[in-house]
């Protein structure tokens, strides 16, 4: 993909006619991708910026590729940085790309989007008035972009509800609270909304406390519900909190070759205490390498709907610009050698959250939580 980039880069270092000259297939097609934005140079009905035609196309062959690759612009790439570390501005939704809609992967817990009741399996329909169908990842995601404080309209379709709804969400400044904890029953509970750079030690810091309240602590709750994903260290870091060997997660990428293994290192951190995790159809990327990591080396129990099914690693390549590529560049592969991607993870026991005012975390109304703590109760 590098190569392409360079080639396109280059081409227009030399004239049309001289790249016409040559019968390679690639520069007939470059040839033709010339003509096309001269022409939409010359007679599309108003004026355009050729720079961000140009960055529409990149974008547009990342995105023909898979869901989740992308090009970023220098200020996308910037927002990135400022995300992983866990404070951002906006409505505080994970996306992703599905049979031209925008699909919602999880509404982040405590956010504008999620106090509006969006939720994870959403379709965005139209955004402002104006149609999703057509515009790429990116595209969307720069029109639900906006100053802290303005409003935005999403039209939304969801599974099992006949009319579409609409939602007015005022955009606000993100801060993700990674970790929290409580003691229910005896038994200790652990919510984790996000895997960026504090999320490892923050979980670690949570059991701690947690033994402290209670040394004797029938066992944990992990609660992995709408949680996105995010990095792999800490996907890994976490699974390593529980386990004492075994391995964790695998990546392969397009060279056979090309194999990294990651496993876990001697120190259960909860003294192999009994161990549920929660997870949802919002469970997605790390969230999945940690509960399909714990099931396949028999470690916990896994309770609730099955997850995503974001199993894909993507590489972020800085540019020259100071923008940068997200490439997929391998897959996750589970301890059984089991592939996430399209495809998720099943819970040993299914069980549906309740359709009427359904709360994570909420003893009332979380008839899951209600169900692993039952089943401690025994």
């Amino acid at each position: 993909m590098k190569y392409f980039l360079k080639l396109i880069i280059v081409y227009f270092f030399f004239s049309s006619s001289t790249l016409a000259q040559t019968s390679h297939p690639l520069y007939e097609k470059l040839d033709l991708f010339s003509d096309v934005l001269e022409t939409i140079k010359k007679e599309y009905v108003t004026e355009v910026d050729q720079s961000e035609v140009i960055d529409s196309a990149i974008n547009g062959m990342l995105q023909s590729l898979d869901p989740f690759s992308a090009y970023m612009s220098p200020e996308s790439f910037k927002n990135m940085n400022i995300e992983t570390k866990g404070e951002f501005g906006g409505l505080g939704i994970e996306i992703t790309m599905e049979s031209g809609f925008v699909k919602v992967i999880t509404p982040i817990e405590g956010t504008p989007a999620d106090k509006a009741g969006m939720k994870a399996g959403d379709y965005i329909i139209q955004i402002n008035g104006k149609q999703v169908k057509g515009l790429n990842l990116m595209e969307a995601v720069n029109l639900m972009r906006g100053k802290i404080g303005t409003s935005i309209n999403l039209t939304v379709r969801r599974v099992d509800v006949e009319e579409d709804l609409k939602f007015t969400i005022t955009r606000d400044k993100i801060k993700v609270r990674e970790v929290s904890s409580a003691i229910k029953e005896n038994v200790g509970y652990i919510r984790l909304r996000a895997f960026n750079e504090q999320s490892g030690d923050q979980l670690i810091n949570k059991i701690k406390d947690l033994n402290k309240k209670n040394k004797n602590l029938t066992g944990y709750i992990l609660d992995l519900r709408n949680n996105p994903g995010g990095l792999l260290s800490q996907a890994v870091k976490i699974t390593d909190v529980f386990l004492d060997s075994g391995e964790i997660v695998s990546t392969r990428g397009r060279d056979k070759n090309d194999i990294r293994i990651y496993t876990a290192r001697k120190g259960d951190l909860i003294n192999e205490k009994p161990l549920i995790v929660l997870i949802n159809k919002g469970s997605a990327s790390a969230s999945e390498i940690v509960s399909g990591a714990l099931k396949d080396n028999k470690r916990a129990i896994l309770l609730g709907e099955k997850t995503f099914g974001k199993g894909s690693v993507q590489t972020i390549m800085p540019l020259k610009n100071k923008g940068a590529l997200r490439l997929t560049t391998a897959k996750y592969y589970l301890p059984s050698g089991t592939s996430i991607s399209e495809v998720g993870v099943d819970p040993d026991i299914t069980v549906k959250e309740k359709k009427e005012n359904f709360k994570i975390g909420d003893g009332m109304n979380d008839n899951q939580l209600e169900y692993a703590l039952n089943l401690f109760r025994g």
